[in-house]
């Protein structure tokens, strides 16, 4: 009788010490993330400003062990990259054409949040009076919402963890309208003023609502950042305090992104 061979490829022995162990799960863990089974949750936040996402969102994708990806940050860094390079911000044309020369970098690891621009870091200097008065002349132009899109999707599709927060206007329309967990993160006017009152420093809180409402208005022309889109989970925040905002962020992606995949 003619030998049977299988042929399918032996499994490694398994080691019987900590360190072999650790070493063993981490190589298949490699293995894995290069595999094309491997899909990094991604949960998508939305929401206008002062409703508290940025600051919810980062402690929710710390909570989670996930990365963490501000792309208001990136908005505010393109115009400070503009204004320091004497662009007149009323010039379309001019502006984009300072997309190509935009170094930009961010630090996507919740503790070590930092945003750089040309390799100097810009972290704070993007929330001064300057920037938030000058962001919505570049944020509206379609050009430049473009090419930050695909930079913000280049940003998702490199996390090393297990998944990605990513938190702005459009991202659960544009940016990612496939991620397994959409939010609308939304709180009544007043809250949203008084906390982006306290974001913004050397700024009296009645400059600060007019330049929010302003935004407001200006972006909505571009993107409806106050409506949630299908299959988009809203979230008000107006009666909950930051760690209950949090919590409820982190208890609807534990529940949808573990939630089984229905059949058919």
């Amino acid at each position: 009788m003619q030998e049977r061979h299988d042929e399918r490829p032996s499994l490694p022995d398994v080691p019987n010490t900590a360190e072999g162990i650790a070493d063993f799960t981490g190589d298949l863990y490699d293995r894995y993330r290069a595999s094309d089974l491997y899909k990094p949750v991604v949960v998508a936040v939305d929401g206008p400003a002062g409703s508290g996402k940025s600051s919810v969102s980062r402690a929710a994708a710390k909570a989670l062990g996930f990365d963490y990806q501000d792309t208001g940050a990136a908005y505010r860094a393109f115009a400070l990259h503009a204004v320091q390079q004497n662009v007149d911000l009323d010039d379309p044309a001019a502006v984009v054409k300072t997309l190509p020369t935009f170094a930009y970098e961010i630090g996507i690891d919740p503790d070590d949040h930092y945003v750089r621009v040309d390799g100097v870091d810009v972290t704070d200097e993007i929330r001064t009076p300057r920037v938030t008065a000058s962001v919505a002349h570049v944020a509206k132009l379609p050009e430049v919402r473009h090419y930050l899109v695909d930079l913000f999707r280049g940003i998702i599709a490199g996390t090393s963890k297990p998944g990605i927060v990513t938190e702005g206007r459009d991202i659960t329309t544009v940016v990612a309208p496939n991620a397994q967990v959409r939010i609308l993160l939304t709180a009544s006017e007043e809250a949203r003023m008084a906390r982006r009152s306290a974001e913004i420093t050397g700024q009296s809180a009645e400059e600060t609502a007019r330049q929010l409402s302003k935004r407001d208005q200006q972006d909505s022309k571009v993107v409806d950042f106050m409506t949630a889109a299908e299959g988009v989970t809203t979230l008000d925040s107006t009666n909950l305090d930051f760690d209950q905002t949090v919590q409820a962020v982190v208890e609807l992606v534990r529940s949808i992104a573990t939630a089984p995949v229905a059949e058919g």
